[in-house]
């Protein structure tokens, strides 16, 4: 005789065989559309998310006013204009500042990494474009994102310091197609600032053989961007309440935000429908867990965690009774691990939440978790911190691109990242034991 399925196994079991994440994906979208920080998609996302909210049966839902630079993509061109005129396809960098209206053109200086910008003679740049051009590796975690973001944060800063009128980089991406891949980019307070763009991976290549054959090569490009007066958002809130300690939360998170190019299905629609489904099949089921589980859209993630931030002040004196927060922002491939960072006895715990996971093929959990980027304003209250781990194989050919539309959404996967997802936030909200809180030492916050 079996026993009978616990409450996590029968929400995890349901969450397989009717998730509807991929419904609110779509609606999302296809609906709203583009929804850059300051759009009007971004004001008609946070309009949707609230009722969607209410309508999957969430409790307390509310907004929570976030203010959100406001920044604006206009004409894009780009050219080799020697040795041989060709068309190169490019993007803005998100904040970058447009070019004189007749565009510029410079001879192109190619550099692999930031560490060689610091190291150039100190003329070599001046008057130049950069070109950065460091690939990125496809891996299943995705951790070659981050090892190479920093070219596309500080390219043209440190390009501009040394006389740089303009910078182009190889998109962070995975894909061999001809879609440049946007994302954010900061200049230095007080430095000067140059125009910056990426570049698709066929078109860096081009540059480069062009420069390998020992000649000087000009490019020439244009960009019609523009920064406004900051606007309005909000982070979008609602709870499945704690029917024992309600004060106590589990944070559940996904951006609301996306890039302009494309309609942000998996980056990240994919987070957003998710986590509005493990809210719907918790608040559903009875009884509710002993703690509350708090589902937060964030506003503008892409360009300043501007929503993370607000949300950690509008929250501070309630910060010490957040027993975990969790992102979903890695699109929709399959979950293959969890991670986590808390005290001293999370192990322990962390092995009886999960245990629902190995019938979805995860292995047991593992410590070193430093959760998505909108839980980074909890670090310093040391919030312990879990990752669902999924599969980024082919995420990064999607991301920040034009290519992110409804299409590459997989249903199937998304239902086993649903279903490790409900498990795993039940289990966190109704285990009688909490994972303590991360030691001072391992609270880094990060930029």
């Amino acid at each position: 005789m079996h026993d009978a399925k616990t409450p996590a196994e029968q929400l995890r079991d349901l969450a397989l065989a009717k998730s509807r994440a991929h419904d609110w994906v779509r609606e999302l979208a296809d609906g709203v559309g583009a929804r850059l920080a300051g759009m009007a998609g971004d004001a008609k996302a946070v309009a949707w998310a609230k009722a969607k909210m209410a309508a999957v049966g969430l409790a307390n839902v509310h907004t929570e006013p976030v203010t959100v630079p406001h920044w604006e993509r206009g004409i894009e061109t780009g050219e080799v204009s020697f040795p041989s005129k060709q068309l190169l396809a490019l993007t803005a960098l998100g904040g970058s500042v447009p070019t004189p209206e007749q565009g510029i053109e410079a001879e192109l200086i190619e550099l692999s990494s930031l560490k060689e910008a610091d190291l150039l003679p100190e003329d070599k740049l001046r008057g130049k474009i950069a070109f950065f051009n460091q690939p990125m590796e496809r891996t299943k975690s995705g951790e070659s994102y981050s090892k190479v973001s920093p070219i596309r944060r500080s390219g043209a800063s440190k390009a501009a310091a040394r006389g740089a009128v303009g910078m182009v980089m190889r998109s962070l991406s995975t894909a061999e197609n001809r879609l440049p891949h946007t994302g954010a980019m900061q200049y230095e307070a007080g430095g000067p600032k140059i125009p910056a763009a990426a570049l698709s991976l066929p078109d860096a290549d081009l540059l480069h053989r062009l420069l390998a054959l020992g000649q000087p090569v000009r490019v020439r490009f244009t960009l019609g961007c523009r920064s406004l007066p900051d606007a309005q958002s909000a982070n979008v809130v609602g709870e499945v309440v704690g029917r024992e300690k309600p004060d106590e939360v589990v944070l559940l998170g996904a951006h609301l935000d996306s890039w302009d190019l494309a309609t942000g299905a998996l980056d990240d629609g994919a987070g957003v429908g998710m986590v509005l489904e493990v809210g719907r099949l918790i608040a559903q089921s009875q009884p509710h867990p002993r703690r509350t589980i708090r589902i937060v859209l964030f506003a503008n993630e892409e360009h300043g965690l501007n929503g993370a931030f607000a949300y950690a002040h509008a929250h501070e004196s309630e910060l010490g009774r957040h027993v975990a927060a969790l992102e979903l922002d890695h699109g929709t491939g399959r979950p293959y691990g969890v991670t986590y960072l808390g005290g001293p006895s999370a192990a322990g715990v962390m092995n009886e939440i999960c245990g629902p996971l190995r019938d979805l093929g995860l292995p047991p959990p593992t410590s070193g978790s430093r959760g998505g980027a909108d839980l980074i304003p909890l670090h310093p209250s040391g919030v312990p911190l879990i990752s669902l781990q999924q599969d980024g194989t082919y995420y990064f050919d999607i991301h920040h691109s034009a290519d992110d539309t409804f299409d590459k959404v997989d249903p199937a996967a998304m239902s086993q990242t649903v279903a490790a997802a409900t498990a795993l936030v039940y289990g966190l909200a109704d285990s009688p034991n909490d994972l303590g809180r991360v030691p001072e030492e391992q609270r880094k916050q990060q930029p």
